[in-house]
């Protein structure tokens, strides 16, 4: 039995008559195109800080009751300083000078006329000065004690006692008080009269503080805080038997 017949197998003539099938392309590498350049961005100027400004200090302006006083009329004015002090030339002085821009420069001046004063000025200041007032404290004794040596020194140097308590503690006013009418009753007429100016000049820059707080016109109506009415200055005299009299009242 005779084998089939094969034609023999030639690759490359197969390869030859095959179809051809397209090879797939590689993609397209991609195109870089440039970015337009980002413009600017806008910042705000910077502007200075401004610089820190500290609120006016109390002394930079003058409180509401100085810049009354200072547009007051001036009788006003100056019945309104002889409740701080008594001196007709000091009140008249102090007027004349007006405007105040703080009560720092009226404290000043008010001392510059002080150490002015001359022995009558002085004596009428003292006059409507009445013995200064010392809180109800301590017992019986003790304000016995004082209303005796109140009664020696009025009757050694004619005038009331007066001492500035502003700064003392209430709860040792009494006893402040005594101890330095006992001082001030060892000295001669000279020596008091400096001891006593320098103790009104303290009493009268403390009112001072209190009219530029409130006025020439207080709340109450009176000329400055307290002093009520009816109490301004008044001449008095000594009647030698420990009180003050008011001339014209009984």
């Amino acid at each position: 039995m005779n084998a089939p017949l094969t034609t023999p197998h030639h690759p490359s003539r197969s390869l030859a008559h095959a179809p051809s099938t397209p090879c797939p392309s590689a993609p397209p590498a991609p195109v870089s195109v440039p970015r337009p350049p980002s413009p600017a961005r806008r910042t705000r100027p910077r502007t200075a800080a401004a610089p820190h400004r500290s609120p006016p200090l109390s002394s930079d302006l003058p409180a509401e009751g100085l810049a009354l006083f200072n547009r007051a009329p001036s009788l006003v004015a100056e019945a309104a300083l002889r409740a701080c002090c008594g001196s007709h030339r000091w009140a008249r002085r102090m007027t004349a000078h007006r405007p105040y821009p703080s009560l720092e420069t009226l404290l000043a001046a008010a001392d510059e006329a002080a150490y002015d004063l001359t022995p009558a000025d002085l004596a009428e200041a003292l006059a409507g000065e009445a013995t200064t007032v010392v809180a109800d404290r301590g017992n019986l004794a003790a304000h016995t004690a004082l209303r005796a040596a109140h009664a020696a020194y009025e009757a050694k140097f004619g005038h009331a006692f007066v001492i500035d308590l502003a700064a003392a503690d209430p709860a040792e006013a009494l006893d402040q008080t005594l101890a330095s009418l006992r001082v001030r009753l060892g000295n001669d007429e000279d020596e008091e009269t400096v001891v006593t100016a320098e103790q009104l000049r303290r009493i009268c820059r403390a009112r001072l503080r209190r009219l530029a707080v409130a006025g020439p016109v207080g709340r109450a109506g009176s000329l400055t805080p307290g002093r009520p009415r009816g109490t301004e200055s008044t001449e008095r005299r000594y009647d030698g038997r420990g009180r003050w009299t008011v001339p014209g009242r009984a």
